[in-house]
């Protein structure tokens, strides 16, 4: 069940959903571009991330350069926000794209504020592998309350971190 607390070995465990997103081409943005551009560039995505975070009831968990962790207690509210944030982002013009990964899992909570395991790395290593524009999640992670989002199957990749090939799916706007 979403958001359920379980306690093993004296470790708390949550299931959480993680999005991870950022500019794709960034570095090379910035060469090109120079600094103030770059500055530009991460003033609107992060006021991106954070309207739909607040819209959404997510948090951004941490912000990582030209990017960001977001966490939140179920899985439908995360990645609506993930779409809406890459959707709108890349629809403006002469910008680099924003690209990201979702994945939902048991995870522990460290310190009371991190979060420890295979569901926050899943995310962060889609993120790397999706191209620009490109939102990848597990295939398993379908959900009949996603109202707004399709899955496209994008087949079995092999996801450094990660011992066995995983179905993968493009999450994007229903139309």
């Amino acid at each position: 069940m979403a958001g359920e607390v379980s306690r093993i070995e004296g470790v708390t465990r949550v299931q959480r959903t993680f999005g991870f997103v950022d500019v794709s081409g960034f570095t090379a943005f910035t060469d090109l571009h120079g600094d103030a551009a770059a500055v530009e560039v991460l003033e609107h995505s992060r006021g991106l991330i954070r309207r739909y975070a607040s819209v959404y009831g997510v948090r951004v968990a941490k912000w990582l350069g030209d990017g960001a962790m977001i966490v939140g207690v179920h899985p439908e509210p995360t990645i609506e926000a993930l779409v809406d944030i890459v959707d709108e982002a890349n629809r403006r013009e002469n910008a680099p794209r924003l690209r990201a990964g979702v994945a939902v899992g048991d995870v522990i909570m460290f310190e009371g504020d991190d979060h420890i395991g295979q569901a926050v790395n899943l995310a962060s290593r889609l993120a790397d592998l999706a191209k620009a524009g490109e939102i990848l999640a597990p295939a398993t992670i379908n959900s009949p309350l996603l109202v707004n989002t399709v899955l496209v199957p994008h087949g079995q990749h092999t996801v450094p971190g990660i011992k066995v090939p995983l179905e993968i799916a493009r999450l994007e706007r229903r139309v």
